[in-house]
């Protein structure tokens, strides 16, 4: 199997992050996959923000943690204390790809995203894809997070990818073949 479908295929969604800071290298190096991706007439609609604060990180996480416990389903907040208690996994680095929200930016943004999550993976270090990111930046605080992270004027929230050196790992999830349909 060539280099990019072994890190396709053994590439997971890392929950737990031994919270070491990465390498200015490794950062830039995730940074310049994500301006490669393909986009939609090359518009690129998109605004990279990689954050290696971890003071920034763990905030952002509080403040979500304390949103979801106000929502009136329990069942997330119950899910994430199971699992330690934290959205970002103590994540040294996480990646904000932002949209300008024009025509195809989403699917350009989540190609973007992806193409984070293996270029870390590739790094041989560990990431997760993170919508719940945007629940500190909705809350309370959310002015103050979209400052300190400096969204540009008309960018708002795509996906966001956290990432470090895996603490503990998993296998990768089993394909469902039942998902794919063959047309010849």
């Amino acid at each position: 199997m060539n280099e990019t479908l072994k890190a396709i295929m053994e590439r997971y969604s890392c929950r737990d992050f031994c919270g070491d800071r990465l390498a200015d290298e490794q950062v830039q190096a995730i940074v310049e996959a994500a301006l490669a991706a393909p986009s939609a007439m090359n518009k690129m609609p998109w605004h990279i923000v990689a954050v290696t604060n971890k003071g920034l990180i763990d905030e952002m996480d509080a403040a979500a943690i304390e949103a979801i416990g106000q929502w009136e389903d329990k069942g997330l907040y119950n899910r994430i204390t199971e699992r330690g208690g934290k959205i970002f996994y103590n994540a040294p680095c996480m990646v904000f790809i932002l949209s300008d929200d024009s025509n195809f930016a989403a699917v350009d943004c989540g190609i973007a995203t992806q193409n984070v999550a293996l270029a870390a993976h590739g790094l041989g270090l560990g990431s997760v894809i993170c919508a719940m990111a945007k629940i500190p930046l909705d809350g309370p605080r959310g002015s103050e997070f979209k400052k300190l992270l400096k969204f540009p004027e008309g960018y708002n929230f795509g996906m966001a990818v956290c990432i470090g050196r895996v603490n503990s790992g998993k296998p990768p999830h089993i394909l469902d073949h039942n998902k794919a349909t063959y047309i010849n």
